[in-house]
């Protein structure tokens, strides 16, 4: 049942981009909690929170798909930098905003929308870079591990954050500013990985003609479809994190919002601990599917309970349930995706997993007008009912069995006689 560390202790440069994206994480998280903040504390409007996401949206759809194009045709460890200090200097703007005698909201929303583009650029490479420093049989482990350091800077960040911003946002900002100096630094250890597919496609450019072949061979794979689709479901029904300021106070405790943000991630970091289950398990379309379920449910009874302490355990429930869902998604993508489309597939990934979160937060705020309650109690019932429709319609994802998946076959013979990356170490050498 413990989790599996063996891939941070034998592959370096995995262990660097581990540290690195934690670091920057826990930075990211203490803004991620800020602007709902600072937003209800200039407002004190649930649709203008909600509205947050709404400005999320375009960004994450457009620059992630050619974030994905881009993370096949160029060094990934150079696109991560790069996207690093564009993230940075969006928070360097909100810092000096929130400075400001009175902070503009107009800014608020057009710096977080820039956020947002900096890091729909990062997040295809980085994810891109994850099979390319551990060996194919070794993804599951790294998977979790990757989750699990995730988890931990989510947690720190939000409990922290959640401390700082409701004391003075600016605090919360200058922590993040000051987060980027490490993460910076550490991916600069890393080793360059060159572009991809350039060398085996001579000629290919990052443009929308490369966008639409990755576009193409995800609607051609139906168990991929199915781990958006599940994904997109859940995310966009039952992610009521924009109200989190609001349900603190409804509960009486809004000292407490930390905790209401990182509850999940507590939840997450639990399950990991007990993670070594998951490399026994093959069946992986409908773990997926119970989970996203699991998370819907325990998201809408949530909603229902009366005091802190309830709230918090069911979130961490809900957060248990994604964990699991994140783990065998991405266990799904890195065990089948060949290298030379991961890039652009990991831009469509980033879509699954961001435009979800992004619209639900923008539903929970529109639907809170009935209340804050009522937004959290239906989405979690719209998220079981979306599961269950979506998990009914998609057969061959229910099935999927990695032992017997032609995808999941051909890329691990694949990988036993390719060259994959310079931290994969074979028979005692580096490939």
């Amino acid at each position: 049942m413990a989790i599996d560390l063996g891939p941070l202790r034998r592959y370096r440069d995995f262990r660097l981009r581990t540290i690195a994206a934690s670091v920057s994480g826990f930075g990211a998280f203490f803004t991620m909690i800020a602007v709902p903040i600072q937003i209800k504390q200039l407002t004190g409007s649930t649709v203008a929170v909600g509205l947050v996401g709404a400005a999320e949206f375009v960004p994450i759809v457009l620059v992630g798909l050619l974030g994905g194009a881009i993370a096949d045709r160029f060094d990934r460890r150079t696109v991560v930098l790069l996207s690093e200090l564009a993230a940075l200097a969006c928070t360097v703007a909100l810092l000096l905003n929130a400075l400001l005698p009175t902070p503009r909201l107009w800014l608020i929303y057009l710096v977080a929308a820039g956020a947002v583009s900096a890091g729909a650029m990062q997040r295809p490479s980085l994810d891109a870079m994850l099979p390319r420093y551990v060996p194919h049989a070794e993804i599951p482990a790294a998977s979790m591990v990757n989750n699990q350091a995730w988890g931990l800077a989510n947690i720190a960040g939000t409990v922290l954050g959640g401390v700082l911003a409701s004391v003075d946002v600016r605090l919360a900002y200058a922590v993040d500013v000051a987060s980027f100096a490490v993460s910076l630094l550490v991916y600069l250890r890393m080793t360059p990985l060159p572009r991809t597919v350039a060398d085996v496609v001579p000629g290919v450019r990052a443009t929308l003609a490369s966008v639409g072949e990755g576009v193409r061979y995800a609607a051609g794979r139906k168990d991929l479809l199915g781990t958006y689709l599940i994904d997109t479901i859940a995310m966009t029904t039952a992610m009521p994190t924009a109200l989190f300021p609001f349900f603190a106070a409804d509960l009486h405790a809004p000292h407490a919002v930390g905790l209401l943000y990182a509850a999940d991630s507590i939840g997450g970091l639990l399950a990991g601990l007990v993670s070594g289950w998951v490399r026994r398990v093959h069946r992986h379309g409908l773990a997926i599917i119970v989970a996203a379920l699991c998370w819907g449910a325990a998201m809408g009874l949530a909603g229902l309970m009366p005091n802190l302490g309830l709230v918090l355990v069911l979130l961490a429930c809900a957060g248990a349930a994604d964990m699991v869902s994140g783990t065998f998604r991405g266990i799904i993508w890195d065990q089948t995706i060949p290298d030379e489309l991961r890039g652009r597939l990991a831009g469509i990934e980033l879509l699954s997993y961001s435009i979800g979160p992004t619209l639900g937060n923008a539903r929970a705020g529109v639907m809170a007008v009935g209340g804050v309650r009522f937004s959290i109690v239906s989405g979690g019932a719209l998220c079981v009912l979306g599961v269950g429709a979506a998990a009914a319609a998609l057969p061959r994802f229910r099935s999927y069995d990695t032992r017997t998946d032609e995808f999941a076959v051909a890329e691990r013979q694949r990988r036993g006689g390719v060259r994959t990356g310079r931290s994969i170490p074979t028979d005692g050498a580096s490939t």
